[in-house]
């Protein structure tokens, strides 16, 4: 039986909600038993709430300070203490778990990452944007901490479970299965006109707004691409993404004597939240089940880079090295919600990238500074504050 006390950073989140909903199955079967330390979530404080009074959780905490009282409310006679504020993540990230998930969606999430990186814990990592960000300083800090690092993206998921990590010398190199998203067949002339709406329509997956943005536009993958190279110590050149749109082989390892391992499942994120659960372990849950038969055929092919050049700008951000790949995301991500309130056309997001790759320029972080976490921010902020100018300037000429 897997028993472990959890902290989820992110519950009220599309990955968080999957975690619990992981775990109450599992316990259901008898295959688990888990202790509940802390809860953290954004503004929906009814969920928030339901995910409380259920789990018992030692603290339960809203980003939104102006909230606290309404959540204090809602859990009124449970015994679970309601806080809120950035700072009050940070400090349920530190509380003692086994393991803890960090699923707050973007830049966001990367102080609490780093801040559960530091306790030992076994850090489950859906949070794209603290590998990418802080990807070496974040790796040295839970092994520092005697901690262990896991990934929860369905691709790197994939890649650990066949990767020989105790002779990375044996992999030749590493493919990132991408869907190739709602638009992979949409002629460029079309894209113009697309919608936030379109554009949050996965044609596999259920994801939040922003992470199904980047979907359409395949930033997804150039960042995936940036966080493979961290986590397997993988230069960019033994990297390829390759699509496939039925989503069924979620990535693959090619090894030095001609044999590629590839790990396979119906596109669904418990999976990957199951392995990172019991690792190193293997936990039985009510999984779907793969029935090659009756998908008939699995289909594949290149990446269109001059209808997604959002993938090619993660490739040369990982090459330039320093602080680039952080100024890649960091202008993603304002460009990507600017495009979710309409305020930056569809095809325009790549530009609002490569734009801010060439205006901010700045060192790489130390990966063995305690404070590389700080100096990622604050490169981050730097990023922030040109790609939303950039963004004005659209508008202006709009």
């Amino acid at each position: 039986m897997i028993r472990r006390r959890i902290t989820v950073l992110g519950s009220t989140g599309s990955v968080g909600c999957s975690t619990l909903d992981l775990m109450a199955q599992t316990e259901a079967s008898g295959a688990g038993a888990f202790e509940v330390e802390a809860l953290t979530g954004g503004a929906n404080i009814a969920r928030l709430a339901e995910q409380a009074r259920r789990w018992k959780p030692k603290v339960a905490v809203t980003a939104d300070p102006a909230r606290l009282n309404e959540l204090r409310d809602a859990l009124a006679g449970t015994g679970v203490e309601a806080a809120a504020g950035h700072e009050a993540i940070v400090e349920a990230a530190q509380r003692p778990a086994d393991w803890v998930m960090a699923s707050i969606v973007g830049s966001a999430g990367l102080r609490s990452a780093w801040a559960a990186a530091g306790t030992g814990a076994t850090l489950a990592l859906a949070n794209k944007e603290s590998l990418v960000c802080c990807g070496p300083s974040l790796i040295e800090r839970v092994k520092r901490a005697g901690g262990r690092l896991l990934p929860v993206d369905s691709e790197h998921s994939a890649i650990f479970q066949v990767f020989p990590h105790g002779a990375p010398e044996q992999v030749a190199r590493l493919v990132l299965t991408a869907s190739g998203g709602p638009f992979r067949t949409t002629p460029k002339a079309a894209m113009a006109a697309i919608t936030p709406e379109q554009a949050v329509v996965h044609p596999n997956w259920s994801m939040g707004a922003k992470i199904s943005v980047d979907s359409a536009t395949m930033a997804n993958k150039g960042l995936e691409m940036i966080e493979a190279a961290y986590l397997f110590d993988t230069p960019a050149e033994r990297i390829d993404v390759v699509v496939h749109p039925e989503s069924i082989i979620h990535s693959l390892v090619e090894y030095v004597d001609g044999s590629t391992l590839a790990q396979m499942g119906p596109p669904d994120m418990k999976t990957p939240i199951a392995c990172a659960l019991a690792w190193p372990d293997r936990i039985a849950w009510p999984a779907p089940k793969l029935d090659l038969a009756a998908l008939g055929r699995l289909t594949f092919e290149a990446p269109d880079e001059a209808r997604f050049p959002l993938l090619g700008l993660a490739r040369q951000a990982l090459q330039a090295g320093g602080s680039a790949p952080i100024v890649f995301n960091a202008a993603n991500e304002v460009a990507a919600l600017a495009f979710l309130d309409r305020r930056l056309a569809f095809l325009n997001i790549a530009a609002v990238v490569a734009d801010t790759l060439s205006r901010v320029t700045a060192p790489g972080v130390d990966s063995c500074s305690d404070s590389a976490c700080d100096a990622a921010l604050a490169v981050d902020a730097q990023a922030r504050r040109a790609a939303e100018s950039i963004v004005q300037g659209f508008a202006a000429a709009a």
